[in-house]
Protein backbone atom coordinates (compact mmCIF):
# COMPACT_ATOMS: atom_id res chain seq x y z
CA UNK A 1 0.00 0.00 0.00
CA UNK A 2 1.56 3.58 -1.12
CA UNK A 3 0.43 6.08 1.40
CA UNK A 4 0.87 9.85 1.18
CA UNK A 5 1.51 11.23 4.23
CA UNK A 6 -0.21 14.73 4.34
CA UNK A 7 1.16 17.40 7.01
CA UNK A 8 0.29 21.33 7.19
CA UNK A 9 1.13 24.07 9.08
CA UNK A 10 0.09 27.98 8.56
CA UNK A 11 3.76 29.70 9.21
CA UNK A 12 7.04 28.90 9.50
CA UNK A 13 7.02 28.81 13.23
CA UNK A 14 4.95 25.87 13.53
CA UNK A 15 5.91 22.38 13.21
CA UNK A 16 4.82 19.18 11.88
CA UNK A 17 6.50 17.16 14.20
CA UNK A 18 3.71 16.21 16.70
CA UNK A 19 1.66 15.08 12.99
CA UNK A 20 4.60 13.38 11.68
CA UNK A 21 5.42 11.35 14.88
CA UNK A 22 1.69 9.82 14.54
CA UNK A 23 1.46 9.33 11.17
CA UNK A 24 4.39 7.90 10.44
CA UNK A 25 4.41 5.24 13.47
CA UNK A 26 0.69 4.50 11.97
CA UNK A 27 2.59 3.39 8.85
CA UNK A 28 5.03 1.92 10.59
CA UNK A 29 2.42 -0.79 12.15
CA UNK A 30 0.79 -1.39 8.53
CA UNK A 31 2.79 -4.47 6.86
CA UNK A 32 3.55 -3.93 3.59
CA UNK A 33 2.94 -0.36 3.72
CA UNK A 34 5.33 2.67 2.37
CA UNK A 35 5.36 6.28 2.68
CA UNK A 36 5.99 9.17 0.90
CA UNK A 37 5.86 12.86 2.83
CA UNK A 38 3.93 15.79 1.64
CA UNK A 39 4.51 18.91 3.90
CA UNK A 40 2.96 22.23 3.79
CA UNK A 41 4.50 25.23 5.17
CA UNK A 42 3.41 28.55 5.44
CA UNK A 43 0.19 27.55 3.40
CA UNK A 44 -2.29 30.25 2.72
CA UNK A 45 -6.25 30.06 2.20
CA UNK A 46 -5.74 29.80 -1.73
CA UNK A 47 -2.35 28.55 -2.05
CA UNK A 48 -0.76 25.21 -1.09
CA UNK A 49 0.94 23.59 -4.14
CA UNK A 50 2.04 20.86 -1.72
CA UNK A 51 -1.34 20.05 -1.43
CA UNK A 52 -1.84 20.10 -5.21
CA UNK A 53 1.04 18.42 -5.91
CA UNK A 54 -0.71 15.75 -3.78
CA UNK A 55 -3.67 15.45 -5.65
CA UNK A 56 -1.66 15.03 -8.61
CA UNK A 57 0.10 11.95 -8.24
CA UNK A 58 -3.56 11.05 -6.22
CA UNK A 59 -5.49 11.06 -9.61
CA UNK A 60 -1.94 9.77 -11.42
CA UNK A 61 -2.55 6.44 -8.90
CA UNK A 62 1.02 6.73 -7.85
CA UNK A 63 -0.47 6.83 -4.20
CA UNK A 64 -3.61 4.37 -2.50
CA UNK A 65 -4.32 6.27 0.53
CA UNK A 66 -3.84 9.73 1.80
CA UNK A 67 -3.37 9.76 5.88
CA UNK A 68 -3.88 13.10 7.85
CA UNK A 69 -3.21 13.99 11.31
CA UNK A 70 -6.64 15.77 11.19
CA UNK A 71 -9.75 16.93 9.00
CA UNK A 72 -8.47 20.50 9.99
CA UNK A 73 -4.73 19.72 8.80
CA UNK A 74 -6.40 18.44 5.43
CA UNK A 75 -8.78 21.05 4.19
CA UNK A 76 -10.58 24.40 5.20
CA UNK A 77 -13.47 24.28 4.86
CA UNK A 78 -16.52 21.19 4.90
CA UNK A 79 -17.19 21.92 1.34
CA UNK A 80 -13.55 21.53 0.36
CA UNK A 81 -13.46 18.58 2.21
CA UNK A 82 -16.35 17.08 0.75
CA UNK A 83 -15.35 17.62 -2.65
CA UNK A 84 -11.75 16.40 -2.18
CA UNK A 85 -12.60 13.43 -0.61
CA UNK A 86 -14.98 12.40 -3.66
CA UNK A 87 -12.22 13.51 -5.98
CA UNK A 88 -9.68 11.30 -4.42
CA UNK A 89 -12.62 8.45 -4.29
CA UNK A 90 -12.82 8.97 -8.53
CA UNK A 91 -9.38 8.01 -8.71
CA UNK A 92 -9.26 5.72 -6.38
CA UNK A 93 -7.52 6.87 -3.25
CA UNK A 94 -8.99 6.42 -0.02
CA UNK A 95 -8.39 9.02 2.70
CA UNK A 96 -7.77 8.38 6.79
CA UNK A 97 -7.65 10.73 9.58
CA UNK A 98 -5.70 8.44 12.10
CA UNK A 99 -6.58 10.41 15.23
CA UNK A 100 -10.57 10.77 14.51
CA UNK A 101 -10.97 7.28 12.79
CA UNK A 102 -12.31 8.96 10.00
CA UNK A 103 -12.18 7.09 6.91
CA UNK A 104 -13.23 6.38 3.33
CA UNK A 105 -12.09 3.55 2.27
CA UNK A 106 -14.51 1.60 0.17
CA UNK A 107 -13.87 -1.67 1.86
CA UNK A 108 -14.47 -0.32 5.14
CA UNK A 109 -18.57 0.18 5.81
CA UNK A 110 -17.93 3.08 7.47
CA UNK A 111 -15.42 4.18 4.95
CA UNK A 112 -18.97 3.47 2.27
CA UNK A 113 -21.43 5.37 4.77
CA UNK A 114 -18.86 7.92 4.80
CA UNK A 115 -18.90 8.51 1.05
CA UNK A 116 -22.90 8.02 0.24
CA UNK A 117 -23.14 10.51 2.75
CA UNK A 118 -20.45 13.40 0.81
CA UNK A 119 -22.10 12.28 -2.17
CA UNK A 120 -25.49 13.18 -0.68
CA UNK A 121 -24.23 16.53 0.60
CA UNK A 122 -22.58 17.30 -3.25
CA UNK A 123 -25.60 16.42 -4.83
CA UNK A 124 -27.90 19.05 -2.51
CA UNK A 125 -25.21 21.99 -2.77
CA UNK A 126 -25.70 21.31 -6.51
CA UNK A 127 -29.62 21.49 -6.14
CA UNK A 128 -29.41 24.36 -3.85
CA UNK A 129 -27.21 26.51 -6.54
CA UNK A 130 -29.21 25.87 -9.41
CA UNK A 131 -32.13 26.72 -7.55
CA UNK A 132 -30.71 29.73 -6.60
CA UNK A 133 -29.98 30.74 -10.09
CA UNK A 134 -32.88 30.12 -11.99
CA UNK A 135 -34.58 32.26 -9.14
CA UNK A 136 -32.67 35.12 -10.00
CA UNK A 137 -33.11 34.73 -13.81
CA UNK A 138 -36.57 34.56 -13.15
CA UNK A 139 -36.78 37.49 -10.95
CA UNK A 140 -34.53 39.02 -13.16
CA UNK A 141 -36.78 38.67 -16.33
CA UNK A 142 -39.61 39.90 -14.85
CA UNK A 143 -37.97 43.27 -14.38
CA UNK A 144 -37.16 43.29 -17.94
CA UNK A 145 -33.51 42.64 -17.56
CA UNK A 146 -31.76 40.68 -20.49
CA UNK A 147 -30.73 37.28 -19.31
CA UNK A 148 -27.93 35.20 -21.79
CA UNK A 149 -25.18 36.03 -24.05
CA UNK A 150 -25.47 39.44 -25.68
CA UNK A 151 -27.24 39.22 -29.44
CA UNK A 152 -25.50 38.68 -32.16
CA UNK A 153 -24.66 42.14 -33.85
CA UNK A 154 -24.42 42.31 -37.63
CA UNK A 155 -25.17 44.20 -40.91
CA UNK A 156 -29.19 43.43 -41.07
CA UNK A 157 -29.32 45.50 -43.89
CA UNK A 158 -26.41 43.41 -46.04
CA UNK A 159 -27.78 39.99 -44.84
CA UNK A 160 -30.92 40.97 -47.07
CA UNK A 161 -29.16 42.53 -49.79
CA UNK A 162 -27.09 39.25 -50.16
CA UNK A 163 -30.08 36.67 -49.77
CA UNK A 164 -32.24 38.66 -52.41
CA UNK A 165 -28.79 38.07 -54.45
CA UNK A 166 -30.23 34.79 -54.44
CA UNK A 167 -26.82 34.04 -51.87
CA UNK A 168 -27.43 30.83 -49.45
CA UNK A 169 -27.17 30.87 -46.08
CA UNK A 170 -24.28 28.95 -45.58
CA UNK A 171 -22.62 31.07 -47.96
CA UNK A 172 -24.03 34.14 -46.01
CA UNK A 173 -22.85 32.69 -42.83
CA UNK A 174 -19.12 32.32 -44.07
CA UNK A 175 -19.26 36.07 -45.13
CA UNK A 176 -20.38 38.11 -41.94
CA UNK A 177 -19.38 35.28 -39.40
CA UNK A 178 -23.13 34.83 -38.06
CA UNK A 179 -25.09 31.46 -37.47
CA UNK A 180 -27.42 30.56 -39.87
CA UNK A 181 -29.95 30.26 -37.00
CA UNK A 182 -30.07 33.77 -36.29
CA UNK A 183 -29.65 34.98 -39.95
CA UNK A 184 -33.27 32.92 -40.34
CA UNK A 185 -34.47 34.66 -37.43
CA UNK A 186 -33.88 37.96 -38.48
CA UNK A 187 -34.75 37.81 -42.09
CA UNK A 188 -37.97 36.08 -41.11
CA UNK A 189 -41.35 37.57 -42.77
CA UNK A 190 -43.30 39.42 -39.94
CA UNK A 191 -46.47 41.17 -40.39
CA UNK A 192 -46.45 45.04 -40.23
CA UNK A 193 -46.14 46.67 -37.38
CA UNK A 194 -44.64 43.68 -35.16
CA UNK A 195 -41.18 43.88 -33.76
CA UNK A 196 -38.46 41.98 -35.56
CA UNK A 197 -38.02 38.22 -34.53
CA UNK A 198 -35.97 37.55 -31.81
CA UNK A 199 -32.28 36.43 -32.30
CA UNK A 200 -32.29 33.79 -30.64
CA UNK A 201 -29.10 33.66 -27.74
CA UNK A 202 -27.91 30.74 -25.91
CA UNK A 203 -28.76 31.15 -22.11
CA UNK A 204 -26.02 32.15 -19.52
CA UNK A 205 -26.01 30.03 -16.29
CA UNK A 206 -27.27 33.29 -14.62
CA UNK A 207 -28.22 37.10 -14.79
Amino acid sequence: MRAAIYARVSTNQQSTDMQLTELRAYVARMPGWSAVEYLEVESSMKKRPVFDRMLADARARRIDIVLVWAIDRFARSGKQFVSTVLELDAAGVALRSVTQNISSEQRDPMGQFVLFLFGLLAELERGIIVARVNAGIAEAKKKGKHCGRPAKIFRRDLAVEMRARGMSWRVIEKELGVPQSTLRAALAPRTPGTAPAAIPVTPAAEC
